[in-house]
């Protein structure tokens, strides 16, 4: 049965909407219905070609829906049954699955490169990330879908999928920030958001959040920004002086580029911490001199989806959302159709809004 797509033909070319030929589940997989999806700045580095993707492809990461139908085997779904769809599912058997860091799995993104659906016209189709969910349904393996944790909304759970998992895993995971200490976020887009949101449920004292537009200062306080400052080239002073000239404890960059990167860096107290959630091209070249290195005593961390484990965490998120801790609606700035995919790209390209929410 022919379904509505956002397809990237080509790296660098733009989406069609188009429709699409999906399978019926074969042996450990589901179909499912989507009910929302997120658009991602992954995704618009997946089509530029800084992450590289088989394509055709359909892209989209972040969705949650309803089952349709199940294949063989699979007993922990039922048609029906509301999903969050997890782009990265862990093997369980590599090296990094093998230590407990399940985010750094060498094999989570193996079902990029199989062929999961066709165009109308029969050419071979690729998902995404794993999951393809900027389509009206989608055929995933088993374990991309997890169970919707109770009194979660299913348009809403989709955001959880990504930019909450990334940013709440930023800040508790890897950045580990502890009760009273100072935090400064680069970048207000969904990701940046939802880190503001964690950062506070932290118990995180001062919340610095950084962006260079003017516009999203009412997103950010709203999400728990104490202080908002305009990107410049004096950051990093402002944000020193605004923690009693220390510079914060934590400083999460959530941009992936160069210069953002230094200046969380730079913004940071001697011996405190940044952590890089921003995934950036190969020409982003970042550098220190190996003086400023042991002078700082900074510790400086890249961070995968948030360090997560999404059958750990996402039952621990739906806590902080039932208990009005964590607002996913914050994050939304705009709820568009699939039609509407384009000009998302558009907008993240022009550093507008928060986070798009395609509502199917």
């Amino acid at each position: 049965m022919a379904v509505r797509a956002a397809v990237l033909p080509a790296i660098g070319a733009p989406l069609e909407i188009t429709g699409i030929e999906l399978p019926e589940p074969g042996p450990g997989r589901v179909r499912v219905r989507l009910a929302a999806a997120g658009v991602c700045h992954s995704d618009l580095s997946l089509s530029d070609g800084t992450m590289r993707v088989p394509v055709p492809a359909v892209l989209g990461h972040e969705g949650a829906g309803t089952v349709v139908s199940v294949g063989e085997g699979v007993e922990h779904l039922a048609p029906g049954d509301g999903v969050i769809l997890n782009w990265a599912p862990s093997c369980g058997r590599c090296h990094a699955c093998s230590l407990g860091e399940v985010w750094l799995c060498a094999n989570a993104l193996n079902g990029a490169a199989e062929v999961y659906a066709r165009t109308t016209d029969g050419r071979d189709l690729h998902p995404g990330l794993n999951v393809a969910a900027f389509a009206e349904e989608t055929v995933v393996p088993a374990s991309c879908a997890l169970p919707l944790p109770d009194g979660i909304p299913l348009t809403d759970a989709a955001l959880l999928g990504c930019a909450v998992l990334t940013g709440y895993g930023a800040v508790h995971h890897c950045a580990r920030v502890l009760p009273g200490e100072t935090v400064a976020v680069f970048g207000a887009g969904g990701v940046g958001l939802a880190t503001l949101q964690a950062a506070r449920i932290a118990g995180a004292s001062t919340i610095v959040a950084v962006d260079v537009s003017p516009e999203k200062e009412e997103l950010a306080r709203a999400a728990g920004a104490t202080e908002y400052v305009v990107a410049s080239e004096q950051t990093a002073r402002e944000i020193r002086a605004l923690t009693g000239g220390q510079g914060v404890d934590v400083a999460i960059e959530c941009v992936g580029r160069a210069v953002t990167i230094r200046t969380a860096w730079e913004s940071t107290r001697r011996g405190g911490r940044t952590t890089v959630v921003g995934i950036g091209g190969k020409d982003q070249q970042v550098t220190f001199n190996a003086l400023e290195l042991f002078h700082w005593g900074r510790t400086l961390s890249g961070c995968v989806y948030g360090n997560s484990d999404p059958a750990r965490d996402l039952p621990v998120l739906a806590d902080h959302v039932r208990a009005g801790r964590l607002d996913l609606t914050a994050l939304v700035t705009d709820r568009i159709t699939l039609e509407d995919i384009p000009a998302a790209f558009d907008n993240m390209l022009a550093g507008k809004g928060g986070r798009a929410l395609v509502v199917f």
